[in-house]
């Protein structure tokens, strides 16, 4: 998996390429850790090109979610395709994890 991260201001975004699974959730985890380390705890997760998630990459948004927001922040999902929002319907996770059309409307009003 790549992980590109563009800062806009006063959020970040970390946009994946591959599938969020197991194998690749530690490092989602530790890209968030770093941004919170950094003092960047608003973060936009891009899944534009993520077409699979699976319990572990939905165990790393979680994690992801409760460190930006012990620090302050805030973690938002971002042009999810159709099988992750299936995902996330299934889990009842689209309650906590809201999904926005894209990564720069993602804190807009906020």
């Amino acid at each position: 998996m790549n992980i590109e991260r563009r800062d806009l201001g006063d959020f970040v975004v970390l946009a994946l390429d591959g599938r969020l699974t197991a194998a690749v959730a530690p490092q989602v985890r530790t890209a968030v850790a770093d941004l919170v380390d950094d003092g960047r705890p608003r973060v936009a997760v891009d899944l534009t090109k993520v077409d699979f998630i699976d319990s572990s990459g939905l165990g790393a948004l979680i994690g992801a979610l409760k460190a930006t927001r012990v620090a302050g922040g805030d973690l938002r999902i971002a042009a999810a395709g159709e099988q992750v929002r299936q995902v996330l319907r299934l889990t009842n996770l689209d309650r906590v994890l809201h999904v926005y059309p894209d990564a720069e409307s993602a804190f807009d009003g906020v």
